[in-house]
């Protein structure tokens, strides 16, 4: 996907064909009221409906499409309409319920919608600042890389706390032991242990550090800097975990509920024609 330019692709194609269809929508329900007043059953919500479930299933294609042309391109404009004719999928979709709204197969269809948009915006947002965000984190390293350099730190770390007072070298081994990355997808999501080893050491450290001298004073200072490099690599390899996860939530969220949306619709529509 090509960032940067989908909103304005082709001088704004997409997001003026949206303001088409949000016009017409409105004008057509503000001048025509049906005899049988604003109602999915009505004319005007068969109409609106119509509309409303051409660009549901347009949607759903883009996904399919998505996946199958991946590697190239040409998806980009299919993106730009997407978020535009998404935005506009949820104004003809209220105006063809007519705002009556209740516990049945109908509302459901409706707010399915509503989340799967919802969580379509979020997504473009994901994809649009967070790979930005994983790059200046990240820089020319790599996650692999960053675990080998924290591996290296808890042992220079530990080969200096060995010769320090019991204090230090209980607070260095603690959080070299108890320091977590990314093992749990709530710890990831969230990027960041609570309470984390490696942050308390470090502010220990600058207690424990006070009463050594000469030899002792030398080692402190080095083992001081070394947990400071731990925790800086430390909060690095949880930012891209965060990244990452956020990402592939985002979509295994939006994915299932985008299915189960284009279940209710259809039983929507089967309804409507078999029982109305």
């Amino acid at each position: 996907m090509q960032r940067g330019n989908i909103f304005d692709y082709k001088n704004y194609r997409y997001f003026k064909l949206a303001i088409i269809v949000i016009a017409i929508a409105f004008t057509v329900y503000m001048l025509f009221e049906p005899a049988v007043g604003y109602y999915g059953g009505s004319w005007l919500g068969y109409g609106l409906g119509t509309v409303s479930a051409a660009l549901v299933f347009w949607m759903a294609w883009y996904g399919v499409r998505k996946r199958r042309y991946r590697s190239s391109g040409s998806t980009q404009g299919w993106l730009s309409a997407h978020i535009y004719l998404g935005t506009a999928l949820t104004v003809t979709a209220t105006l063809h319920s007519g705002f009556h709204f209740g516990i049945n197969v109908h509302s459901l269809a409706y707010g399915l919608l509503i989340i799967v948009v919802v969580s379509g915006f979020f997504g473009n947002y994901a994809y649009m600042i967070y790979p930005r965000l994983m790059t200046e984190n990240m820089g020319e390293d790599s996650l692999d890389g960053l675990l080998l350099r924290i591996a290296e730190t808890d042992k220079l770390a530990r080969q200096i706390a060995l010769v320090m007072p019991d204090d230090i070298n209980f607070t260095v081994d603690r959080a070299c032991r108890e320091t977590y990355i990314g093992t749990g997808l709530l710890e990831q999501l969230r990027g960041y242990q609570p309470d984390c080893p490696t942050a308390v050491a470090v502010e220990k450290l600058t207690v424990l550090g006070n009463h050594l001298t000469g030899e002792q004073r030398k080692l402190y200072r080095e083992l001081y800097s070394i947990m400071v490099r731990r925790q800086s690599l430390v909060k690095r390899a949880r930012q891209d975990l965060m990244y990452r996860a956020r990402l592939g939530f985002w979509l295994y969220f939006h994915t299932p509920f985008a299915v189960a949306l284009l279940a209710a619709m259809v039983a929507h529509i089967l309804v409507v024609f078999l029982y109305w």
